[in-house]
Formats: structure tokens, sequence, C-alpha cells
């Protein structure tokens, strides 16, 4: 241990398009959403986080709210690194009197380009990091849900979060073959957007399109225990007056298809793709779904008709990619090799 290793703190950091959370000694100490709201005149940041979600969508001319990450990488660099900074800040101090350096694991999309890999690298580092190690998120959501990822047995994972899905055969410590679509739950958010505006000419915004997915959201027409219809208020396209329609979950399942169809179809080319031993080994275990696109209701259902293979829905699938980064990060010389 070095003389002043008291002065760095490890943090593991699941840096999502919709939400970002931050694991520190073994807990989860931030979950925000992935958002900062800013002075345009000033150019100063006025919130991150929560707070700035409460003003999205909602602002004058004065004030802008920016998502920094889209499709799981970073579009605004700056923005990127104000909200790093700003959530790092939330994490309960450890040391009062000197200054924290900070190692961090940071888990990215398994697709992502180098350039896109060495701006997320740049932002935590212009954030206060001393050393930045990157992980695949479904090297990560394997571990988070308690998979052996070393052994010589094949496991699939499926994570859906808000900017990509990820698809990986994992073994040996390795992703086997993976794919990585940029349709998830951003895409589902915008589906609904679609639907509301061609079915019921009614303009709504995205709090409430993410509102009617968490709520009434589904992924076949048929479900056990279906949700109650909701009620969501937006503005009549025909005549600008605000109206209040019904919105149920069979709806939903409709507006959704095509995204999920296409999910299908990435699933199936990753099965496709997989060495035969390993699917094997997939045929016996199943599919893990993770992620929040994994709260779908009856997206396990419908996989696993699709695949003809068991689909399970890991426990506490939001957190599972933030759990298996911070297992990384506590036992680095072990997991150093799955990192860059």
């Amino acid at each position: 241990m070095g003389l002043f290793d008291f002065l760095t703190t490890d943090i593991a950091i699941d840096l999502g398009t919709a939400n970002t959370l931050i694991m520190y000694n073994d807990q989860i100490v931030v979950d925000q959403p992935s958002i900062v709201a800013l002075d345009r005149l000033a150019e100063k940041v006025i919130a991150i986080g929560m707070e700035a979600q409460q003003m999205h969508e909602k602002t004058h001319e004065k004030y802008k709210t920016v998502r920094p990450l889209r499709d799981g990488v970073i579009a605004d660099f700056t923005v990127a690194e104000y909200m790093i900074r700003g959530m790092i800040k939330m994490i309960p101090v450890k040391n009062k009197f000197f200054s924290t350096s900070y190692r961090m694991v940071i888990c990215i999309p398994s697709g992502i380009t180098e350039v896109e890999r060495r701006a997320v690298k740049d932002s935590a580092e212009q954030a206060g990091a001393k050393e930045v190690y990157l992980i695949a998120e479904p090297m990560a959501a394997a571990i988070g849900i308690g998979l052996n990822v070393k052994e010589p047995t094949g496991n699939m994972i499926v994570d859906i979060g808000g900017g990509t899905t990820e698809i990986a055969v994992i073994a040996l410590s390795g992703i086997v073959t993976d794919q990585s679509i940029r349709i998830a739950g951003d895409e589902f958010n915008d589906d609904i957007l679609d639907y509301m505006r061609k079915q019921h000419n009614m303009l709504i915004g995205e709090r409430s399109a993410e509102r009617i997915k968490i709520e009434v959201g589904a992924a076949l027409p048929e479900i056990n225990n279906p949700p109650t219809d909701i009620e969501i208020r937006g503005k009549d396209l025909m005549t600008g007056i605000p109206k209040t329609i019904l919105i149920s979950y069979r709806e939903v399942a409709h507006a959704l298809n095509k995204s999920i169809t296409k999910i299908e179809d990435a699933i199936l080319k990753a099965l496709e793709n997989t060495p035969p031993e390993l699917s094997a080994d997939i045929y016996e275990r199943g599919i893990y779904l993770t992620g929040g696109g994994a709260l779908l209701r009856g997206l396990d259902k419908r996989l696993a008709e699709k695949t003809k293979l068991p689909v399970h829905i890991a426990p506490d699938p939001l957190k599972a990619v933030v759990r298996g980064t911070g297992i990384a990060l506590k036992d680095l010389e072990n997991y150093k090799y799955l990192m860059s």
C-alpha cells in the first residue's frame, strides 16, 4: 500500500444514457438521471440529476437541459464532464481535510468506437480521475448477477439500457460473440411519442412517454396481471388545447412492437454466430435479461417464444451493471484483464 493511498477513492460508475449510478464502499450512493440543467447566459450548471430532470421540457429561454449521453456514448463532452464531476460530489465525503483523487471503473457499451472510448476516459480524467478503467456492459452485467465469467461455459446476457441493447455470449472471461444495437429505452419513448401523435392526434413530452412506458409498458398484447389504464395529459394537435386520454398496455405493446422485433432479430443473429458447444450451454442455461428494459411486462415470455430458450429476468436488473462494475473494482487485480 502506498503512503498516500488513503487519499485515493475507488468508485464504480454505470454511466448510462438515462441514469447514472455510482457505487462506493460496496453501496450504491448515487442513482440519478443523466441530465444537466444549464444557464445559457452565464454558461454555468444550475442543476444535475433529479433536480435537472424536474426542469426538463419546462425551461424558458434562459435555461436549457442537456442529456450529455446519447445511444450509450458521450454526445456532449463538456456537459458530460460537468455531470460526472457533480455526481461525484454527491458521494459521502471520505476525507474532509485533503483533496481526493479517484480511481474509477466505468462500464461502456461493447460496440463503441475507439474515439467514443477515449471520450469517456477524457471526461472522467477531467472530472478528477487519476486512473480510469473501462469494462464492457454485458461483462459487468454478468458479474453483477453472479455468473462465473471465468468458467468454460457459455452464458448469454441481454442488457437493455436507455441508449443501447447489449447482447453478448460470454465464456472463459471473454465476449465470444456480441451485438450492440442502438435500440433501447430511448427508442421505446420515441415509439410512444409517435404512436400518441398518429393515433390520438396528441403531443406529449419525453417525461410523459417515460411514465407510460414504466406504468403500462408491455411487449405483448395479452399478459397476466395487466396494469390499469392510465390517464395522460397532452396537447391536441388539431386545436392546440390541452386534453386528457386513457392509455392501455395493449396500445403500448402495439407501439413498441417494431423496436422489440429488432431486438429479437439481434438476439437471433448473436445466437447464429455462437459456436455450437456454447450454443449447447445456452440451450441448457437460457438467456439472462438485465437493464431497465428487462422490466417491460411480457418481454421475457415474448423472447422465450421467439428463441425457444428459457429467459430469466435478473434480480434487480436496473442495478446489475453497476454491481458488476463494483465487484470488478473491488477485485481489480483479478478482473483488470477484462478492462481497457
